[in-house]
């Protein structure tokens, strides 16, 4: 199976969030996982590994985390999702996507097992797209022989495919509300399946969480006798009788946040940055703690070089070009934030789509009143809500606004109008950012020849 072939198969077995009622071979625990990595020899057990959990952000942590660590001389594995333009972009090794020759040779060999699997009646079904593409990351990085691994988690924590795991550290970044339908319509019912990845034994690394949230979180740690490390409270982990070196921890935290806009991250803007720095630092330094040689100089190399597009990703000046995946409400107020920090005065333009079962009104309700004008679209995938339904639903929001349904037709139609000292920004949906960016990525090559 060649590497076309192999993401068609993967594609054939539904979308991402598929739930049960609407795909057969979805199933919401850990067993089919379970089966295929005890068949394939536990490939996720064969390096050391970090969990990240979270609602918003645990993309940022993991790719801090995975920049600090090949600053400091190790073969890293690095698992995300979703992915914006490609689906090698998901499993990285050392910084680099995956080739399509070794995709499509580990896939086939996954495939080869699944298959054997269901005829000896070990699987009751097909495992799901998630399933075959963390199975994936697992086996690849075993075969790379990466020297750690990062994981993000897909969604949720408890069910989610990434946890059979047995990290050295887990993290949970910034609750909030997404995915209710699977998550739970209350902030306790989210919180509880996110702290499914806590474990006995590896500490638990938690950002500044809302009350409700940080009291599931610490409970669950406090039940399964584990070191709880709050980053909302940096100090905690001066007053460690283990840490060797006290105050080091504190003192970098100080650096970081007093040279944050202008030294130490400048690929990746965006105050709230700053949090997922210190999940990342606490990581490494839970790390040193057991052994792992990880010096300051390359916790800050890597925190100044991480890289993450689509979120807060600018494209280009004059005028300047931002795209970001703001696709619930909490990121929504964060990228306002940003607007009205660094954009006051300013005509700002936007190409806004999204999914239908997103909070749409609530998103747009936070951001699109700090826009001089809004383009509405609808990002090229079967969740999303229409063009004009979106502008139907939100357009009372907008001071002014357009129909575009096709997207890059949209984005074209505002770099048309916009002037030099203006800002465009698309946002609302991961998929939609993935497809102007490749677009503009499109659009570069040809006017490059």
């Amino acid at each position: 199976m060649n590497y076309d072939a192999s993401v068609r198969y993967l594609l054939s077995l539904g979308r991402e969030l598929a739930a049960p009622t609407q795909a057969a071979a979805a199933k919401f625990d850990l067993e089919n996982i379970s089966v295929l990595a005890e068949r394939l020899g536990r490939p996720d057990r064969a390096y050391p590994s970090v969990h990240i959990a979270g609602t918003n952000g645990k993309g940022s942590t993991a790719a801090f985390l995975e920049s600090i660590l090949r600053h400091a001389g190790f073969l890293t594995g690095l698992y995300t999702s979703p992915h914006l333009e490609r689906i090698n972009e998901r499993i990285r090794m050392n910084g680099h996507e995956i080739s399509d020759e070794e995709f499509a040779d580990t896939f086939a060999r996954i495939q080869t097992v699944v298959e054997e699997l269901l005829a000896g009646g070990k699987l009751r079904a097909h495992p799901t797209f998630f399933e075959c593409v963390t199975a994936l990351a697992f086996e690849s990085f075993a075969r790379s022989r990466v020297e750690f691994g990062i994981f993000e988690v897909g969604l949720g924590g408890r069910l989610d495919a990434t946890n059979i795991l047995q990290p050295l550290v887990s993290v949970i970044t910034r609750i909030d509300f997404d995915h209710e339908n699977f998550l739970g319509h209350s902030l306790k019912e989210i919180a509880s399946e996110k702290a499914g990845i806590i474990k006995s034994g590896p500490p638990v690394i938690a950002a500044d969480q809302r009350p409700e949230a940080k009291e599931v979180l610490h409970s669950r740690a406090a039940e399964l006798h584990t070191t709880f490390v709050d980053t909302s409270e940096a100090y905690q982990l001066d007053v460690q009788e283990n840490l060797q070196q006290p105050g080091r921890f504190q003192a970098l935290v100080k650096e970081v946040a007093t040279g944050w806009e202008l030294e130490v991250a400048p690929k990746l803007p965006g105050k709230f940055q700053a949090q997922n720095v210190l999940n990342a630092i606490a990581a490494s330094r839970l790390l040193q703690q057991r052994g792992y040689r990880i010096p300051d100089q390359s916790i800050k190399e890597g925190i100044a070089l991480a890289e993450w597009p689509g979120r807060l990703e600018k494209l280009h000046s004059h005028p300047d070009v931002y795209l970001d995946g703001a696709h619930n409400p909490a990121a929504a107020a964060e990228l306002r934030d940003f607007l009205r920090r660094y954009f006051e005065g300013r005509r700002i333009w936007m190409l806004f789509g999204t999914l239908r079962d997103k909070a749409v009104d609530e998103i747009a309700g936070i951001i699109l009143p700090c826009v001089s004008a809004v383009v509405f679209t609808e990002p090229r995938t079967t969740r999303s809500i229409s063009a004009a339904q979106l502008a139907e639903i939100a357009g009372h929001h907008a001071s002014c606004f357009s129909v575009h349904p096709d997207a890059e037709n949209g984005f074209e139609n505002i770099l048309s109008r916009a002037s030099s000292t203006d800002a465009i920004f698309v946002t609302g949906s991961l998929y939609l950012v993935g497809q102007i960016r490749h677009y503009w990525n499109q659009r570069a090559r040809v006017a490059a020849k």
